[in-house]
This record gives C-alpha cells, sequence and structure tokens, in this order.
C-alpha cells in the first residue's frame, strides 16, 4: 500500500466542531442529512441510497488513500450534522478539489464555517497542496458567503449547468491558493 498525505485520517478540532473519521455507524446520521430539502437542492442529489450502501460507503472512508472525507461533528453534543472532503487529488500539481454539506441541525450556527476552515488549513499546511478549488450552485448563497469568508476567490461561472425544476441553474467556480492561505 502506497502511503500518500490522506492516508492519515486526522481529527481537527475547533472551538464549535470535531472534525474526525466517518464510521458505518455515521450511516444513519447522514442518511437524514442527505435527504434534507436544502441538501437535496445545492447538491443536485437525486440519488437514493440505503442505509447499507451508506454504511459501506462511509465505513471505508477511512480505506480511501487519495482522498479525505470527514465527519463534522457539533463539538458539544458529538452530533454529526455533515461532512467535508477532499477529493480529486492531483499530486503532481499539488491540487485538490472541495466539498461541504451541513444538515439542517448544523446550519446558522458557524459550525460549517469553522469546518471549512479546519479543512483548509489541514490541506495547505499539513498535506501540502498547492491550490484548492470547488464548484458550488449560483443560487447557494449560504455556501457562498462561507466560502468568500474563508478566503476562496470566484474565478468564474458555468451558465446553466443544471435543469433544475424548470429552471436552469449557474454554477460558481472557485479557488484559494496556498498563499492567500498564508496571508489570511
Amino acid at each position: 500500500m502506497t502511503t500518500t498525505p490522506f492516508s492519515d485520517k486526522p481529527v481537527l478540532t475547533g472551538d464549535r466542531t470535531v472534525l474526525r473519521p466517518f464510521t458505518e455507524d455515521d450511516a444513519a446520521a447522514m442518511a437524514a442529512i442527505i435527504e434534507d430539502p436544502e441538501v437535496l437542492r445545492f447538491t443536485g442529489g437525486s440519488a437514493v441510497f440505503t442505509r447499507e450502501h451508506l454504511r459501506s460507503w462511509y465505513g471505508s472512508r477511512s480505506a480511501q488513500h487519495d482522498r479525505l472525507d470527514l465527519a463534522v461533528t457539533d463539538r458539544a453534543t458529538g452530533e454529526v450534522v455533515g461532512e467535508v472532503v477532499l477529493n480529486e487529488w492531483d499530486p503532481e500539481h499539488r491540487h485538490a478539489t472541495f466539498r461541504t454539506l451541513i444538515g439542517a441541525r448544523g446550519r446558522g450556527r458557524g459550525l460549517g464555517t469553522e469546518a471549512v476552515r479546519l479543512v483548509v488549513a489541514h490541506g495547505f499546511g499539513t498535506v501540502g497542496l498547492h491550490r484548492i478549488g470547488l464548484e458550488a450552485f449560483a443560487d447557494n448563497h449560504r455556501a457562498r458567503h462561507v466560502y468568500e469568508k474563508v478566503g476562496f476567490v470566484l474565478e468564474g461561472v458555468r451558465r446553466q449547468v443544471a435543469l433544475h425544476d424548470g429552471a436552469w441553474r449557474d454554477e460558481v467556480v472557485m479557488g484559494m491558493l496556498a498563499d492567500e492561505w498564508n496571508a489570511v
């Protein structure tokens, strides 16, 4: 087995959140989060996942050496409120793609902002990434606000990439470079 910067599955602790490796036992909490109407709308999700599929998926995240999937938990209660992911890792160019989702019980309390900061700090500081990129629906104002607050920069708009309820939706492309993160 080849060791990569993503082989280590850390526990990242902030004032409000703890990001930790997933276990099979997180499947029930993640099923509820994935079924949340706002999560479905802003992830473009429409697939239905069985509990067994989710147990297998989340139970296997720690074995993945080319990506980092961490559960976002409320530090006060230990409740799983979402996930953060660094994936699509390009070792030659030291780039990864970021994505997150936060369920209803984790929104509006700063948990998502702190989780993004923690995983970005890990990506640049520990993993040694040069760039972290992301894509989000343009009408996902809550997520865009968090990304901009953390330091992601709008790089472009992909027009009318998805049809949702009869209307076309744009997608924004955002990114952050290590030197931008270090300047914050």
